[in-house]
């Protein structure tokens, strides 16, 4: 026991002191106010008791000050953090709950209603963060890099959600990883309007602010106006989103008039980079967005259980559909369907990742834990090939790579040859079962306003411009394609509106 964190990350912020570290609606804050925050957390948490030994401490907070204090009073009474997130319906907030086993729900007043209701029901201590200031500084206990010190769920894409353990030492190869591609110092100023229940808001974005001693303005939620306006009105020098939220910026900005525009635009030029990520960033937008802002956005490639593998580069050339090469400390390698190596490149392969930022397993699954890893190896389930010495992300396999009378396609590379038809705003592909087929090329489109598709014309079109078993043989024309919280294209449940 001590009377300060051993974790590198409070270590760190010790150091900052006055330096602001978060802005968020209730003002601005520095990291002695953040420390003195989450020691609070901390005693509330712990009590009487020494340690809380990787107790699962399941949180819902928005973000805000307060957020990162309970992370971080989390870690320092020795617990696992659960992030919970506010719009998922209340038996998804079960699920993880009682998947994880979790012993605590700590709650921001403005959730206390169901989350008490639903930790009565699950017999687990309750805690409201507004009566945290009655909590004293205490003792700490040791907590070990190697103990367990998150847990995230998967965006359940391709199959149920399944819980992600990282310990301490994980997020630290992560971040460090970050720091030095991207090359953050205590200079920079973040904008941040990703949900905090996934590793892109977490990781990228919250933790890589706080380690390098920089500060992290939070919005309550993302606005594309709000965010056109911190452009303009903070000093902002970082920016990462989605393409989703890319999307909503371009067209807040077509909206504007052409002396607004201008404003916009150079709002943008101090800033020294913006990053996409958590899907894949459509040609267009990426072009559109260099013309708008004069940035090219840095596009990378990771997952939850992985954080970031792959990354463009900070200072070279960066191009649409490329997610880069492997970044500091991680190790990557494409294997074909007999799990050797290929070394040549134009051949596809799957991912697979090694390194000390790979999670340490899925929460109560041993078995799925053991079919993720080839030895040191995880799999990561995506197709990737190897262009120009470049990475270029080919879609997952069990939703992206379409196996259509023998020939295997991506859906992504079908996707982007789809957005440049004149009448389409956006569109997805998935692959549906055929008895003759096996699988056969279904697109989902949204129009332009006042425009018109048939499957006849756009299959004409596409015969110029893709190989036969690419055409799209069914098309179905939508108000909006189904996302999940990270503008994700939830392709299964797209599949379901063709079937």
């Amino acid at each position: 026991m001590s009377s300060a964190s051993s974790l590198p990350l409070i270590q760190r912020a010790l150091k900052q002191g006055d330096q602001l570290a978060i802005i968020d609606r209730a003002g601005r804050f520095r990291y002695t106010d953040l420390l003195t925050a989450a020691d609070r957390i901390t005693g509330y948490l712990l009590k009487s008791q020494p340690d809380l030994g990787e107790a699962r401490v399941a949180f819902m907070v928005p973000p805000s000050l307060e957020y990162a204090a309970v992370q971080w009073g989390i870690w320092q009474a020795g617990g696992v953090a659960v992030p919970l997130c506010p719009s998922h319906p209340l038996p998804e907030i079960e699920h993880i709950i009682r998947d994880t086993n979790a012993e605590i729900v700590v709650s921001h007043p403005d959730y206390e209603t169901p989350l008490r209701s639903l930790g009565r029901g699950l017999k687990v201590r309750f805690l409201l963060t507004s009566e945290v200031t009655k909590a004293k500084k205490c003792l700490v206990p040791e907590v070990t890099l190697d103990r367990r010190a998150m847990i995230l769920y998967t965006s359940g894409t391709t199959s149920k959600p399944k819980g992600v353990v990282t310990t301490h030492r994980n997020i630290l190869a992560q971040i460090a990883s970050l720091i030095d591609a991207w090359e953050w110092t205590a200079d920079d100023h973040i904008l941040h309007v990703l949900p905090l229940h996934h590793t892109h808001g977490i990781v990228n974005v919250l933790l890589c602010a706080l380690w390098a001693g920089a500060a992290c303005e939070m919005l309550p939620q993302f606005d594309a106006d709000a965010v056109w306006s911190r452009f303009v009105h903070s000093d902002l020098t970082l920016f990462m989103a989605v393409p989703t939220i890319y999307i909503k910026l371009i067209a807040a900005w077509e909206k504007a008039t052409r002396e607004e525009q201008q404003v916009l635009s150079r709002a943008c030029s101090k800033m020294r980079l913006m990053v996409s990520g958590s899907a894949a960033l459509p040609a267009a937008v990426f072009e559109r967005w260099k013309a708008i802002s004069g940035h090219t956005l840095l596009e990378r490639y990771g997952m939850t259980e992985i954080g970031m593998a792959l990354s463009n580069p900070l200072h070279g050339e960066r191009r649409p559909g490329f997610v880069g090469v492997p970044l500091p400390g991680v190790e990557v390698r494409l294997v074909d369907e007999s799990a050797r190596t290929i070394e040549d490149e134009g051949q596809p392969g799957e991912i697979q990742v090694r390194g000390p930022h790979v999670f340490l397993e899925y929460m109560g699954k041993p078995e799925a834990t053991a079919r993720a890893f080839r030895k040191e190896w995880f799999s990561t389930g995506d197709e990737a090939v190897v262009e120009m010495g470049s990475y270029r992300i080919l879609g997952r396999r069990s939703v992206d790579i379409i196996n259509t009378g023998g020939d295997k396609v991506s859906a992504l590379e079908i996707e982007e040859v789809l957005r440049t038809h004149p009448t389409i705003q956006e569109c997805a592909v998935v692959g549906v079962k055929d008895q003759e087929w096996g699988e056969r090329v279904c697109a989902a489109v949204i129009l332009r306003p006042n425009d018109s598709l048939s499957l006849g014309s756009l299959r004409n079109w596409a015969k110029e411009r893709l190989a036969k078993p690419k055409v799209p043989a069914q098309l179905l024309l939508l108000d909006e394609l189904p996302r999940n919280v990270m503008g994700k294209v939830n392709k299964p449940e797209l599949r379901k509106l063709f079937e």
